[in-house]
């Protein structure tokens, strides 16, 4: 939280000095607001995702675009039209070849792409990572602690089968894959609580991109297969609507915990097909993201090297 409140303050004061720059009603503050924004559109950034299908995505670039908007920087929101790191490396080629200034990137394959960033950072582009960092340094890092959210995704998932009496059996994770760690450390976190607890069976865990329809299957395959689940974790967008859907086909009491929102999934918990997701701040990613990339540009401080934005615990409302 303390991280989170010293990035804030420091995208504060970068919109009160632009602020008083752009301030009208003086000539000398008007002419200087001017220049400052002129000095700003100089700067280009782009923003380059894991996909454009997401909710998530959507509102990391709004939080972006609007900083944008107030500091007169210049720009663009490109990512692969599906999970692809070839097509995610090509975007970022095709940035440093448009003349990005800076790149706020997350990273589908932190590996895959980590050489990718290096030849652009030896370019001179600088990089911010927004949810999920490659291999190679940045100059900061806006995400949710992963590993902490899929811990309070455990404990909710407790929590749940207890408010329901519900005291063994099994429970299914529908997971994106092995390489992109945001999901990975979120699975580790869940895996961790349930293990500790030590009344439930965690069964394999089953990887389908974020994909809604795969994941669906995935979980139905959980359902038919095992008389005794009881429980269904989905860790990112896509695959919580596979398990929220999986479970409302099935007519079954099976608690279903997600992560990540949008309008389907919130139908899915208020028709009790969900028992709860973890949400993200992924507008706060984008905003204060940018703000961090204005001050990277002109060598201003950027704070810690990883800010943790949070996560909150969604339930239907009563």
């Amino acid at each position: 939280m303390k991280k989170i409140l010293a990035v804030i303050m420091s995208a504060l004061l970068i919109l009160t000095a632009f602020a008083a720059c752009s301030r009208s009603g003086e000539g000398n503050n008007t002419a200087q607001g001017m220049t400052e924004s002129a000095a700003n559109a100089k700067y280009k950034v782009y923003l380059i995702t894991i996909d454009k299908m997401d909710q998530h995505w959507v509102s990391v670039d709004k939080g972006a675009s609007d900083m944008a908007k107030q500091l007169g920087i210049t720009y663009k929101w490109d990512a692969p039209d599906v999970k692809d790191n070839a097509k995610q490396i090509e975007a970022v080629n095709n940035a440093i070849a448009d003349g990005a200034s800076l790149i706020m990137l997350a990273a589908n394959d932190p590996s895959a792409i980590s050489q990718t960033v290096k030849n652009a950072k030896d370019k001179g582009v600088k990089i911010i990572y927004v949810d999920s960092p490659a291999n190679e340094p940045a100059v900061t890092t806006l995400s949710t602690d992963n590993y902490n959210a899929g811990m309070i995704a455990g404990e909710t998932m407790l929590e749940e089968l207890k408010n329901a009496g519900i005291t063994s059996g099994k429970i299914g994770i529908i997971g994106v894959n092995t390489a992109t760690n945001s999901s990975m450390n979120r699975e580790k976190g869940f895996r961790e609580a349930i293990t500790k607890d030590g009344k439930f069976t965690l069964l394999t865990t089953e990887y389908k991109d974020g994909n809604f329809a795969s994941s669906q299957e995935a979980a139905t395959g959980f359902i038919t297969g095992n008389s005794d689940l009881v429980g269904l974790y989905g860790n990112n967008e896509g695959s919580t609507v596979g398990v929220g859907n999986a479970i409302k086909d099935s007519g079954k009491k099976i608690i279903g915990i997600g992560f990540d929102t949008s309008n389907t999934i919130e139908s899915l918990i208020n028709d009790g097909s969900l028992k709860a997701v973890m949400v993200q701040n992924p507008y706060t990613m984008g905003y204060l993201g940018m703000a961090q990339a204005l001050a990277a540009l002109k060598g201003n401080s950027t704070g810690p090297e990883s800010i943790d934005t949070g996560v909150s615990v969604v339930r239907a409302s009563k």
